[in-house]
């Protein structure tokens, strides 16, 4: 009887082993899935801040064709991210990206909720790491857009958001609380109604190695809420365009401006400068006004079909209270790794490193990111 148990153990270790095996030999294969079926990739979310704690989840992207028989058929991509920290904080989000048969129809879906602390340092393209203030934000966000292509490569949308905020300062002597300025303290909600018009001749919506990528959006908030909600309307653009210098490396550069008008300007919508894909090791909402202007260039270098490295830099700026200068705009550099777990579709998990200007008497502004799918 034993005899057999041990036999039996051995067998399944032996199984689980071949398993393992034929599984990470499928993730480090540099061949190429031809079949254009679906993939999904799950990724941990693991993190420490002083803020957050421990912070531990799951994410994951699924990608499908919507037809697999047309080679021009861009993927559709869909992601999500729970976590949950030790100083009970929490995120969900989900993301979408879909397109139609024949590319006829494309829609860009986002919902997200989180309760999470962050740092405000107040509004402008100058503020000091020496007015950090700790906020504790609760965010439950909503938008759709739907664009039909009526000319080829020109796609017109309409879109609808709402977003809903609530804050708490966790140190009322400092400038959160103390500045008169600083409007929306206690948060609230709005409603945005867009239109927008892309025009779209990358040859992937996910890796693309030629082609161009513009969209211009403008977005209204109507008088829904009263009080001192957000009033008024948010102008946008992103540029992007790609070139293909040789069989392994892409050049890749992207322009991108947000702007407000309004008689009011709640800081939580006020456009922010630095995050995961534009002006990365900037802390989000480090620099924060009416108006921001930011452009990046990207080379991109693939060792084989499934790893690559890239080396970005960019600068950006914010502006409202002060006027617009060249020299306000702030510098960033780094480097990034890429893993394809769908060489076929172009689907990465990225690990970037960007730095960050240097203010006096402060350390060197940085960031550190993993993220699912490609910048930009």
């Amino acid at each position: 009887m034993k005899k057999m148990l041990l036999l039996a153990t051995g067998l399944l270790i032996m199984f689980q082993c071949q398993a393992q095996i034929k599984l990470i030999k499928k993730l480090l294969s540099n061949e190429k899935d031809t079949t254009r079926k679906s993939s999904f990739m799950p990724i941990p979310v693991l993190g420490y801040t002083q803020e957050t704690g421990f912070e531990f989840g799951t994410g994951a992207l699924f990608s499908f064709y919507a037809d697999r028989k047309d080679t021009t058929n861009r993927s559709s991509n869909f992601s999500g991210t729970a976590s949950y920290s030790t100083k009970k904080t929490y995120n969900f989000s989900i993301l979408g990206d879909a397109w139609s048969k024949g590319n006829i129809y494309h829609a860009i879906a986002e919902i997200r909720f989180r309760k999470m602390p962050f740092n405000f340092y107040g509004i402008g393209n100058r503020t000091k790491k020496a007015d950090e203030d700790k906020l504790q934000q609760q965010q439950f966000k909503v938008k759709l857009d739907l664009e039909r292509t009526f000319i080829k490569n020109f796609y017109s949308g309409v879109s609808l958001g709402y977003e809903n905020y609530i804050f708490d300062d966790r140190s009322p002597d400092k400038i959160f609380t103390q500045r008169p300025e600083i409007q929306g303290k206690r948060g609230g909600k709005v409603i945005f109604i867009g239109l927008s018009q892309s025009y779209d001749t990358r040859n992937s919506n996910n890796y693309p190695t030629k082609g161009f990528f513009g969209r211009l959006t403008y977005q209204y908030a109507p008088d829904f809420f009263g009080g001192t909600n957000f009033t008024g309307s948010q102008l946008g653009a992103n540029v992007r365009n790609f070139w293909n210098l040789g069989e392994k490396f892409v050049l890749g550069a992207q322009g991108i401006y947000q702007g407000l008008q309004s008689e009011h300007y709640p800081f939580y919508i006020l456009p922010q400068l630095g995050n995961d894909e534009m002006m990365r090791g900037y802390y989000s909402g480090r620099y924060r006004d009416r108006n921001l202007l930011a452009i990046q260039s990207e080379l991109r270098y693939r060792f084989n079909n499934r790893f690559g490295a890239v080396l970005f830099a960019g600068t950006g700026t914010v502006w409202g209270r002060t006027s617009f200068a060249l020299n306000n705009f702030k510098p960033d550099v780094g480097a990034g790794l890429r893993y394809f777990f769908d060489p076929a579709k172009g689907l990465s998990v990225r690990m970037d490193y960007g730095i960050g200007t240097k203010v006096k008497s402060e350390e060197r502004q940085s960031g550190f990111y993993i993220s699912l799918g490609e910048a930009f």
